[in-house]
Formats: C-alpha cells, structure tokens, sequence
C-alpha cells in the first residue's frame, strides 16, 4: 500500500461543467428500475415500499458519501478503483475495477436492448438489431469526441428525467387533495387500506429492499466524471451534496405519491407504476410519455455506462492493471482505444441478448447481479483506511466529510452484509448472488495470482 497520497494531475481533456456534473449526479441513476421496476417492489411490500426506498436510499446516500469524501480529496478516473488501490493493496484496485467495468458493459446491453424494444413498438418495420445498432453507434461517436459532448448529451437526458418526475410528483399531489379538475379528494385511505400500511409484515418491506437497492446503482460514474470537470475538488463536492438529497426526495417522493393515490393492489405486473397512476388521474396518453421517458432514461444510462466503463478500463491501463495499448488519448484528451474497448465488449453483450436472452447472457446477468454490492463494500472498507491516511498526509484535503466516522462507515458495512445475507435466503435472488460471488471470488484469485507474481519478480 502506498503512504503517500498522489498529487499528478488527470491526463485526460477537462470540459465537464458542474452543471453536468450535478445532472449527471442526479440522472444518472433515475432509470427504466425506478420508472418501471419499482412495480415489483410494491407487489411484495405495499406501501411499505416507501420504507423500503428509504433504506435502501439511505445506505446508497452514505456510500455516495464516503466515495465523495475520497474523491474530493483526490480526484481520478479510476474514481474508486484507485482509493482501493491506496487504502488496501492492487489486489483491491484491480478486483474492484474490472468487476466495476465487466457490470456496466453487460448492464448496457440490458439499456440498448430495453431501448431498441421500444423504438421497435414505434417503428416495428425496422428490427430490433437495427436499432441496437443505431443506438450503439451514436453514443460511440458521442463518447469518442470531446468530454463536453458525453457532458451535453447526458445533461438534457437527465433534465427530462427531472422534469418528467418533478410532474410526476406535483400531479400525483394535487389528485390526492383533489385540486385536479373532476376528482376528488384521494386522502391518505389507500396508505392503511388494503391489508395496512406493511401488508406483508417487516419481511414484505425487506423484501421490497432486495428488489430496489440495486436501483440506485449508476450514482458512483459522477466522481469518475468529476476528474474531468475544471475544477474537480468543488465540483465532486458540490454534485455528491445535491445529489444525494434530491435523488432519496425523487425516489421516496415518487412511491409515496404512487401508493397513495392508488390502492398498491391496482399496480399490475409488467406495466410502469406511474403510467398506472397517470391513468388514473386522466393523463391523456400517459403510456406513451412514460414509455418516452422510459427510452430516454434507458439511452441516458447507456451513454452513462459506457462512459464509466471506458474511464475505469483507462485508469486499469495506467495502473499496469489492463493492457497499455488503452492508454493512447486523442488530442481532445479522449482515451478512445478504451471507449472502443469497452464498446466491443458492450456488442459482444448485445449480441448475447439478442440471441440467448434466457441462457448464456442470463448467467453473464446474473454474473453481475450482486456485484454492485461487493463495489459498495470496497468502497466502504476503503474509506476507513483513506480517512486516517488524509487525515495524517493532507488533511486539508477533507472539504467534504462522511457523517459520523467512523460509526456511520460501520454501520453501512453492516447493513450490506444483512442485504446479502437476506438474499441468501431469497430464491429469486440467491442465484444472482451465487453467480456474482463465484464472478468476484474469480476475479479476486486473478489479482492475488497477479500480485504474487509480481512480488516474485
């Protein structure tokens, strides 16, 4: 482990404004989960979704935390990768790393799918494939030219993700107090009606927290991106504190408006929440502006993940942990071979989806589906080792502080440990978490092998 904290500045190109930063921050983890998966978080937890959201938002937060305190302190590509590497050894840098890399480039395949299927429903004479195709080689270009165009692109997608929850959220509150034009009052009867505010007890609300926490995965890629922002100390600071806050209001807000104004037992399986509530309320065509800003979020995280893949593959090369051909960065200060490296990966994903859908890109999905909590665990183990370091090296560098240090850290520790523990007992989760930690424990015997060797050398 390394007792000095680095002080080289980033070799790739600024451009990112905090105004995109502070929307990557906040849409970058409002998607197609939140707009469309929350329907199975109700169905096993009623309105106790809304704690469910709750918990599972409140652990996000404190992990969105600590990543902002190290990176604020010391900003780089390879955003958490690299705080592992110098709180716990290469081993943690390069698991963390390529586990990080390897569940953004299939998630996408997932998004440019998910995307395609509805440009398909719009425009059925041209195939799915086509528009996969189309997707992926618009947001290549995107991410190949300047930082600020990915910056642009993602700051108009998340504004309409913002602005498509914040009408959401005032429509949803005027029908329950009835100021909508012929309705009536809603009240608060559909929170207690229906089996009671916890229809299924404690366990239907941790139910719902194992179908939501993963939601909120996608916050991390804003301190990848802060490093290539002009300032990035304020600019990380800044879009972690607004972020956090706003991201728990729009989620939490959003359930709490969707079971009450209608009885959790109206949601039906496979239909959007909020196209059900807009319904209700006499939205005219509210399938087809959700599905719209359904595509957007899915496009939005697609330009998301395969610029947070292609930044932590660079930070890999510079660290000698991925190949160094993917070091070469373009004029503009853009590592394209990584971008392409990732891209390639994200098609040979795409593909798997296209053709196996329920047997080889299935286990590769399930390779993933826990993986974002072994991330968030490496992350909280580094920040209790970080913490000390800048506090003994450069402690002027802590101009953003995780609450409650060390206790909250521990806590956080602890509440990921009881997530993975319940979905060991949860059949339809226990094989993502069987998959995703024989995915890590492989990984994690390559790094050893990997430092072994070295230490030989």
């Amino acid at each position: 482990m390394h007792d000095q904290l680095p002080s080289e500045p980033e070799p790739l190109g600024g451009g990112l404004k905090q105004r995109h930063l502070t929307m990557l921050g906040l849409g970058g983890v409002i998607g197609a989960g939140l707009f469309v998966g929350s329907g199975a978080g109700i169905a096993v937890a009623g309105p106790g979704i809304v704690v469910s959201y709750l918990i599972a938002g409140t652990l996000a937060m404190c992990v969105m935390r600590m990543l902002g305190e190290m990176s604020a302190a010391m900003p780089a590509s390879g955003s958490f990768s690299v705080h592992a590497e110098r709180a716990l050894g290469r081993w943690a840098g390069f698991s963390v790393g390529w586990l990080y890399w390897f569940l953004l480039v299939v998630v996408l395949a997932v998004e440019a799918t998910g995307a395609a299927q509805i440009a398909n429903g719009w425009a059925p004479g041209v195939p799915q494939w086509a528009w996969v195709l189309v997707f992926m080689l618009v947001f290549t270009g995107a991410n190949l030219a300047a930082v600020k165009n990915f910056g642009e692109f993602e700051f108009w997608f998340a504004a309409l993700k913002v602005f498509a929850i914040v009408g959401f959220l005032i429509l949803g509150t005027l029908a329950v107090f009835g100021l909508l034009p012929d309705t009536d009052p809603v009240g608060f009867t559909n929170l207690t009606g229906q089996g009671g505010f916890l229809p299924h007890g404690w366990q239907g609300v941790i139910s719902g927290v194992l179908a939501v926490v993963f939601a909120f995965g996608g916050l991390e890629v804003v301190t990848i991106a802060a490093a290539e922002s002009d300032d990035p100390v304020r600019a990380v600071s800044r879009a972690v504190r607004s972020a956090v806050f706003r991201i728990l209001f729009f989620y939490v807000g959003s359930m709490l408006v969707i079971v009450t104004v209608l009885p959790w037992t109206a949601q039906k399986a496979g239909i959007s929440p909020y196209v059900t509530v807009l319904d209700a309320i006499g939205v005219p065509s509210a399938g087809q502006i959700m599905n719209i800003v359904v595509f957007v979020a899915l496009l939005s995280a697609l330009n998301a993940n395969l610029y947070g893949s292609s930044r932590m593959v660079f930070s890999l090369a510079e660290r000698g942990e991925a190949p160094r051909a993917l070091l070469k960065v373009s004029g503009g200060g853009v590592p394209r071979r990584a971008v392409l490296a990732s891209v390639a990966f994200g098609f040979v994903s795409v593909l798997l989806n296209l053709e196996w859908p329920e047997s080889v890109f299935l286990y590769m999905l399930n390779s993933v589906g826990a993986v974002l909590l072994f991330v968030w665990a490496l992350i909280a183990a580094s920040q209790l080792r970080m913490r000390r370091l800048i506090e003994r090296e450069a402690p002027e560098r802590l101009v953003l502080r995780m609450w409650g240090f060390p206790w909250l850290t521990w806590v956080t520790l602890a509440a990921m440990a009881a997530v993975i523990g319940l979905m060991l007992t949860d059949d339809t989760a226990r094989p993502q978490l069987l998959w995703s930690t024989g995915a890590t424990a492989l990984v994690v015997a390559v790094a050893g092998v990997r430092e072994l060797r070295a230490r030989r050398a």
